[in-house]
């Protein structure tokens, strides 16, 4: 547990003042027209090496490490074969046909130790936030750590009894900045408190836990912790 408290202290401190691997204004996710899709694709398996990321056996991402992720990439719509290869190598760990709609986006995490590792395909709401609102969506993507309760300090649970591989989908929040603690799942038991997160109005997070508790491996880069996605800002 106290894995735990370290790894979420260093990721939430900073978790939403980075907006690394986010869309801006500028460069927020558009689709040109018709027939067009947008893909994101997330390395969220804690062990496994970088990767290069194929679309109909192109490459299209290249040496891409954990917890990297592309930011939306713009894909013809209809049945596209993403392939997850070991970076540099044509050993395919992951390979999908994936049924792509146009104006639709997705994110397509690599999920689970590199022994049991899988694709996770979501499709992602980006709906703008009412006025004054956030949406905040939390994905547990730890493969060892128990289920957790994120909650207000005082208050009430905001994601609650949160499993491995659950997907609690975008949740509107008012914008604002929170004192949160994670909790173990259905108890009082504080793992770790989490002041001053910010939320900006109108913007659109995933926020997902990976890595593992039990590092057995002592690698620093794979130790328990949380990795937020500005999915538009």
């Amino acid at each position: 547990m106290k894995n735990l408290s370290k790894s979420l202290t260093l990721a939430f401190a900073a978790i939403l003042g980075l907006g690394l691997n986010s869309c801006s204004d500028d460069d927020k996710p558009t689709n040109s027209g018709a027939g067009e899709s947008q893909v994101m694709v997330i390395h969220a398996s804690p062990d496994a090496p970088a990767v290069d990321i194929l679309v109909d056996n192109v490459v299209a991402l290249q040496d891409v490490p954990f917890p990297v992720n592309s930011g939306y990439v713009a894909l013809e719509s209809g049945t596209r074969n993403i392939k997850v290869n070991v970076a540099n190598t044509s050993t395919t760990v992951i390979n999908a046909n994936l049924p792509l709609e146009d104006d639709t986006y997705y994110s397509v995490f690599a999920i689970d130790s590199v022994a049991s590792i899988e694709a996770l395909v979501l499709e992602d709401d980006l709906t703008a936030p009412a006025t004054g609102k956030a949406h905040v969506r939390f994905i547990h993507l730890s493969p060892d750590a128990p289920a957790v309760d994120i909650g207000v300090v005082g208050g009430g649970v905001v994601f609650g009894n949160v499993e491995f591989k659950e997907v609690v989908d975008f949740t509107p929040l008012d914008a604002a900045t929170y004192n949160l603690e994670v909790r173990l799942a259905g108890t009082s038991t504080v793992v770790l408190p989490l002041g001053n997160i910010t939320l900006n109005a109108g913007d659109i997070y995933t926020v997902f836990a990976k890595g593992y508790v039990n590092d057995d491996a002592g690698n620093d880069d794979d130790d328990l912790g949380a990795e937020i996605i500005v999915n538009l800002e």
